[in-house]
């Protein structure tokens, strides 16, 4: 190009004008945490057995946006110690990041993901069904096939035990819904890996 081209601002035919260099380049942006797709996961705490431990933990989960699915809480073999297990939905980020949150606070000994291992997983449900002259034959053999147990019969109801897996106590009461439920009480899950290891003997003292 000519000085006087240059000058005057203008170009040559057939000449383009080339594309500026921005003075830096914007890094590429990063998935958020906690941005993955949501799944249940199976949350064991040990914790002492103070009061407020179960309040400061609930807080923290309902404080991190998530929804608690089930919360059981029981004495271990150590009578200062309980356990909690915790069953809710979430990401995989998320719900790491609210382990180590949890494992932070005071009285709690030891927290652990039992999502992926090989665990042992029951429910208990007590579920009164509606039973009249008719169907209450048909109720009581739904309980047997089940594998429960019958513990209280009315000439207007049943109350029946059930125990197993989530989706088995959900298949039950699917079954029994058509007879009418009259209430239903579930404990929530608890779990025990199987095999040798025990997360309680790692926090024993």
């Amino acid at each position: 190009m000519s000085a006087d081209a240059a000058s005057n601002g203008k170009l040559p035919a057939g000449s383009s004008v080339p594309a500026a260099t921005p003075a830096h380049t914007a890094p590429p942006s990063r998935a958020l945490p906690g941005g993955g797709e949501a799944r249940r996961h199976v949350l064991v705490a040990i914790v002492l057995n103070k009061p407020g431990v179960l309040n400061r933990v609930s807080s923290l989960m309902r404080a991190r946006n998530f929804n608690i699915d089930s919360l059981a809480v029981s004495h271990t073999d150590q009578p200062d110690v309980s356990r909690m297990t915790i069953t809710l939905h979430g990401d995989d980020v998320a719900v790491e990041q609210a382990t180590k949150q949890l494992y932070r606070l005071i009285d709690v000994l030891k927290v652990q993901d039992v999502t992926a291992e090989p665990t042992i997983e029951h429910e208990l449900a007590l579920v009164k069904i509606r039973a009249t002259d008719t169907n209450r034959d048909e109720v009581l053999r739904l309980v047997e096939l089940s594998k429960g147990r019958v513990l209280d019969v009315t000439p207007d109801s049943i109350v029946a035990e059930v125990t197993g897996s989530e989706h088995e106590v959900d298949a039950f009461v699917a079954l029994v819904r058509s007879y009418g439920i009259k209430e239903l009480v579930r404990t929530g899950a608890v779990v025990m890996a199987r095999g040798s290891q025990s997360i309680e003997e790692a926090v024993k003292r």
